[in-house]
């Protein structure tokens, strides 16, 4: 790719746009090679989210509610973690969800996820698109791609166990037209706490705060880390000798700086201060595998 950029105009340039950065990316951006713009603007027509956390003992409450609100016009998404019930997880599942709506509401229920054939989903899809169907019951396949301007309602079961990137996305379903929007995010068990952790309860905190993608990604990124920048792993806290990229994220984003003007100025690092550099890099190199510097 490098080879192939006109030098002229710089070399390659990579536009990279993200409603909700995971922490990897973030951890990318730590080693100064991307320059970061935040986008604070809402698209034109965009409304706010009115957020609520709620322990999943209150969901007969949020069903009544919702009745109401689609007797009045508004249609809702309604997402679950699991496409069917499993023995081996508790977690709440779209095709028994959607059974129970239709009985309780006494309304049609779409569903859609991916185990369904693509045409049969893409039909129930427009059909809700089309106002034709007042309630959909979803598994994620409607996080990206689905834009559906009267509907103003998002409910996710067992919101703690999703991340916050795809809760993120998930609310920006809604809040896309004229109609006041809101996101009612069921939590844990059947208890009055629903058994929430500590990293859990912070989650969702957050996206019950913040409607800013950037803000959450910072979150996301400082609870869970960042993963291994030259490897696999999406999550965790790479060994940093004494940085900490959360709480020193400016002063490295000053020493990426710091290291441009140094290579720019003598790229052979044959200065005092480039034979300076190179003993820093040797002491603390992580490979620990460096030799011959005395």
């Amino acid at each position: 790719l490098q080879a192939k950029g006109d030098p002229r105009i710089g070399g390659v340039h990579l536009l990279t746009m993200s409603a909700t950065p995971i922490p990897r990316t973030l951890e990318l951006t730590q080693y100064g090679e991307l320059d970061v713009s935040r986008l604070m603007e809402k698209p034109p027509g965009r409304t706010p989210v009115a957020t609520a956390v709620l322990p999943l003992a209150r969901i007969g409450e949020v069903a009544a509610r919702l009745k109401a609100a689609i007797e009045g016009g508004a249609q809702a998404y309604w997402i679950c973690p699991l496409v069917a019930e499993s023995e081996a997880s508790d977690l709440a599942a779209a095709e028994e969800r959607a059974a129970d709506l239709r009985r309780i509401l006494g309304l049609e229920v779409g569903l859609a996820h991916g185990q369904m054939p693509g045409a049969q989903r893409e039909a129930v899809m427009a059909d809700f698109a089309d106002g034709r169907l007042p309630l959909l019951v979803a598994t994620t396949v409607v996080e990206v791609g689905v834009d559906v301007p009267n509907a103003s309602i998002m409910v996710i079961e067992h919101a703690d166990r999703f991340g916050l990137a795809q809760l993120h996305q998930l609310r920006g379903r809604v809040g896309r037209g004229a109609k006041s929007s809101a996101c009612i995010l069921l939590y844990g068990g059947g208890g009055t706490d629903g058994g929430l952790g500590d990293t859990a309860r912070e989650r969702l905190e957050t996206l019950r705060r913040s409607e800013d993608g950037f803000e959450i990604a910072e979150e996301d990124f400082r609870l869970r880390g960042g993963g291994d920048p030259l490897g696999l792993k999406q999550s965790g806290f790479p060994a940093y000798r004494f940085a900490d990229p959360i709480r020193h994220r400016g002063l490295m984003l000053a020493a990426a700086d710091d290291a441009r003007l140094v290579l720019g100025r003598d790229p052979d690092l044959t200065s005092p201060r480039g034979e300076a550099v190179q003993v820093l890099e040797a002491l603390f190199d992580w490979r620990n595998d460096r030799t011959g510097l005395d």
